[in-house]
């Protein structure tokens, strides 16, 4: 029989492409989603959402709203929150309201309407800096990066002022909570384990990556970084990187990330678990900018700000071994096909570039430097 699936934040980018994926494996899927404008404009629909998927239009902090929600349901997908580390330096309030109590309102509700698994998207912020070795091959786990004097190197350094080496970093890793977002996504994730077991329900949290594809929110200057370059240089202007572009991050296509909220929700060894879910290809954020650039078709060098946000890391890329062993899960979208198809996607679109908007907002805070 087919399962019953919400999706909280359904009709986010994520949560749209994971609702096809169910609905084509025979399951029914009701997404709750606020809606809000910062993601999805004015729309009370979005284009893209399956017309056979169920739209219930509300907030995920509305205990009644979530009741109804939850009615008849087998299973849940937790996408619902506010994402975006810069933001959330100064929308305090708003993030911990969103994310952390909106989560809590769900398991309250789940209490006395309990499914069989909830699994909550987390986030590889909460990691901070990822795993380092020393040239001696020692482990470092927790790495703080001191504020940057000027002509300082911007990696950080062992006890000999060498670079330490960025190494994938396993799900065992101490968090290092360097954002108020990190800060509420390791809440929603550790509500959804300690929760879920104790009113006999399964509880998995997948910890993404910098996830990208056709679909995203291109006019909101606090997505993902892709999505954010992809709209800077639509509208003919350069990508803006902080720091000096050489920072590493894994880019992992929607696709696969949808199959691995697929696999968490179905896959016997995925209970209690958490997963690291990314491509396991590194590449700098400069890289990744030109790379873009040329399959738009667009000439245009990035900006490289050198400055630092609050909040932000240096090095952060993701251990796999646990989500392929214990899950089956392979990123299988190459990379270069991927930014082909992003770049075919939003040369359909239309893309209010309000990054400038966003950096006068981090920069009147004192949060670049």
């Amino acid at each position: 029989m087919a399962d019953r699936i919400l999706i909280t934040g359904g009709a986010g980018f994520i949560g749209r492409h994971l609702a096809r994926l169910l609905l084509r494996r025979g399951n029914h899927v009701r997404v709750l989603d606020s809606l809000i404008p910062q993601v999805h404009g004015e729309s009370d629909r979005p284009r893209d959402l399956p017309a056979e998927a169920e739209l219930l239009i509300g907030d995920v902090r509305d205990e009644a709203m979530m009741r109804r929600a939850l009615a008849g349901v087998d299973k849940v997908v937790h996408l619902a929150a506010e994402v975006g580390v810069g933001q959330s330096m100064y929308a305090v309030d708003r993030y911990v309201s969103v994310n952390d109590h909106g989560t809590a309102v769900l398991f309250q509700a789940l209490i006395e309407q309990p499914v069989a698994r909830v699994v909550v998207a987390s986030s590889m912020s909460i990691y901070g800096e990822g795993l380092y070795r020393d040239a001696a091959g020692a482990l470092h786990e927790e790495v703080v990066r001191k504020p940057r004097g000027p002509g300082e190197p911007w990696d950080p350094l062992d006890a000999q002022s060498r670079p330490l080496i960025p190494v994938p970093t396993p799900e065992g890793k101490r968090p290092a909570l360097a954002s108020v977002y990190a800060i509420t996504k390791y809440t929603q994730e550790r509500l959804t384990l300690t929760l879920a077991p104790a009113y006999g329900m399964q509880g998995v949290a997948l910890r993404l990556w910098n996830a990208y594809g056709p679909g995203q929110a291109l006019s909101n200057p606090y997505t993902g970084v892709l999505a954010i370059f992809a709209a800077r240089l639509h509208n003919g202007q350069p990508p803006v990187i902080f720091e000096d572009g050489r920072q590493l991050r894994d880019f992992v296509h929607v696709a696969d990330v949808a199959e691995a909220f697929a696999l968490a929700l179905d896959h016997p060894a995925a209970a209690g678990g958490v997963f690291n879910i990314g491509s396991g290809e590194r590449r700098s954020v400069a890289e990744v900018a030109a790379l873009l650039a040329q399959a738009m078709g667009r000439r245009i060098a990035p900006e490289i700000a050198g400055k630092a946000r609050a909040g932000d890391i240096r090095h952060c890329v993701p251990d796999l071994t646990l989500a392929r062993t214990r899950l089956g899960y392979a990123a299988r979208r190459d990379f270069r096909e991927g930014l082909a198809e992003l770049a075919e996607w939003v040369a359909r679109q239309q893309a209010e570039d309000r990054v400038a908007e966003a950096r006068r907002e981090l920069e009147a805070r004192g949060l670049v430097a």
